[in-house]
């Protein structure tokens, strides 16, 4: 297995942990809101206001690895090359 290919797998792996981890992350504060908001109606304000903002942090996380991956792919030295001999150019 050569470098370049190392590398696409890493950033795949990558991705597809960092989404799941911040799937089950949202989805434990999405439900921990619901409930929240089930008991105490009046404070639905203000729980949906830091469950935005924790979903956005969470999001975040997800991001970075997404930018972390496209490193991986995209700044290896023979990128291009790979790329041209991919389009059969």
């Amino acid at each position: 297995m050569d470098f370049f290919t190392a590398c696409v797998w890493a950033a795949g792996i990558a991705i597809g942990v960092a989404a799941f981890g911040c799937g089950i992350g949202q989805g434990m504060g999405l439900s921990g809101a619901v409930q929240g908001i089930a008991r105490n109606p009046e404070s639905s304000g203000k729980v949906t206001v830091t469950l935005l903002i924790g979903l956005a942090m969470i999001e975040s996380l997800c991001i970075y690895a997404l930018v972390v991956a496209l490193i991986l792919i995209y700044a290896h030295p023979q990128a291009a090359e790979f790329a041209k001999v991919a389009m059969g150019h």
